[in-house]
């Protein structure tokens, strides 16, 4: 089969419509966030910036760099999400009539379904990072893309919560409580961090 990514538009909205459980919202999170930092690439690409000076265009030149990198790993992540919900599924679909397979099978949901909760985690991570070089974009960019950076911001702190829920689900069928604190621990922290480097590119755009 196919990459998801590798699809005409067409097809791959269809696929998100079908009744197949996957690709479902960690891969549209993942997307989104493609978006996103796609929209910023565009803006750090231009020739004009917000003052016309070197300063301006070493910062876009940092951005451009950065998001380029995100922007190949999020949507790298769009098939990695719906492998990762099929292993969750071929998981519990393992036999379960001994006491061995019954020990064997929760072993590979737990194993599945932290896999599961790494994919989304890691879209918000990108999400975060992109967030930062948003602030950059807006500092420095032209200011007759605003509209766009603004959407791009829009789009990654979409993403990013987006994903969160899709890594809390998985976190709540998980047994390993040290594993599920630290992730949720991570996961508020990256919420938090990016609402205030969302709000400090929206006042560097006004």
């Amino acid at each position: 089969m196919s990459r998801l990514t590798d699809r005409p538009i067409r097809e791959l909205l269809a696929a998100f419509a079908s009744a197949a459980p996957t690709p479902g919202g960690g891969s549209a999170a993942a997307l989104t966030a493609s978006v996103g930092l796609s929209l910023l690439a565009m803006v750090a690409s231009m020739s004009r910036t917000r003052n016309g000076s070197d300063d301006d265009r070493a910062l876009l030149e940092s951005a451009l760099n950065a998001v380029e990198h995100l922007g190949g790993h999020t949507l790298a992540l769009v098939d990695d999400d719906a492998a990762a919900y099929d292993a969750v599924m071929e998981a519990y679909r393992k036999p379960r009539v001994t006491e061995e397979e019954k020990v064997e099978r929760r072993r590979s949901i737990e194993a599945a379904l932290r896999g599961a909760a790494e994919v989304p985690l890691e879209v918000m991570r990108a999400c975060r990072a992109g967030l930062t070089a948003a602030v950059d974009v807006a500092r420095a960019g032209n200011p007759s893309a605003s509209s766009d950076i603004g959407v791009s911001v829009e789009l990654l702190k979409a993403a990013l919560h987006s994903a969160a829920l899709n890594v809390g689900v998985n976190l709540s069928s998980l047994s390993d409580s040290n594993y599920v604190d630290a992730v949720t621990t991570e996961t508020a922290t990256l919420e938090n961090s990016a609402a205030a480097l969302a709000t400090a590119a929206r006042s560097a755009l006004s």
